[in-house]
């Protein structure tokens, strides 16, 4: 039994660490990616040449296209790791005395898998929409010849419902990272005393760019082009 606890330990423990590794990948992929979909803030006949431009680059780079299967994995690996704990965590929770997390843990802490739910549900609807249309769509080409992913865009934030769902899931993104981020870091022991408040610090603000930032961009679009 010590031996089976000790398997079960040291396994949830690499995929904690895997987990956090992920994490941290997709923490630096969430930073190139608004800063890409900003451009979708400038004038539209700017931003249509601009943001056309950089999705051909995303997808034509043989380096970008390497970074984009470390992607892929890293969404599949953080997902399934996270399934995978929560389940062991709910089998073993019943061994244990009974917690009052309440009192010590913010409530996003407590629901860090109805908040990864949301985020999944909105990755699917995401990739869906425009990384599959872009890649196996029949797109039209801008003027400089570039699959024009700009419309497509635009198109679906004329729905004001998507703009919604949009922003919701970015919400739950910024929630999951106000305590990914922390989480991360200590599970990979890198959360010195000396400077927990700094990771805390940079951790909140980072997570309020990165929300404010995706935010802004589908409400922007929707106002400019279909509201006021």
């Amino acid at each position: 039994m010590k031996t089976m606890n000790n398997y079960i330990f040291q396994s949830t423990l690499s995929r904690k660490n895997l987990m956090a590794v992920t994490g941290l990948f997709l923490c630096f992929f969430l930073v190139i990616h608004l800063l890409g979909n900003l451009q979708l803030l400038l004038p539209a006949n700017e931003a249509n040449a601009s943001f056309n431009s950089y999705s051909a680059l995303l997808s034509g780079n043989i380096f970008i296209r390497l970074i984009s299967y470390v992607l892929y994995f890293s969404l599949i690996a953080h997902a399934g790791d996270a399934l995978i704990i929560t389940l062991r965590n709910r089998k073993t929770a019943a061994k244990y005395v009974y917690d009052d997390r309440k009192q010590v843990s913010k409530w996003y802490s407590r629901n860090m898998g109805v908040l990864g739910t949301i985020i999944l549900v909105f990755l699917v609807i995401h990739f869906k929409d425009f990384w599959y249309v872009y890649k196996f769509g029949s797109l039209p080409y801008d003027r400089n010849g570039n699959k024009d992913l700009y419309v497509i865009v635009v198109s679906a934030f004329e729905s004001w419902w998507y703009v919604v769902l949009y922003v919701i899931s970015m919400l739950a993104v910024g929630y999951h990272l106000l305590h990914g981020v922390k989480s991360a870091v200590r599970t990979l022991g890198l959360y010195h005393p000396r400077y927990v408040k700094y990771v805390q610090l940079i951790g909140t603000i980072y997570s309020y760019v990165i929300t404010f930032g995706f935010c802004i961009i589908p409400v922007y679009v929707h106002l400019s082009q279909f509201g006021l």
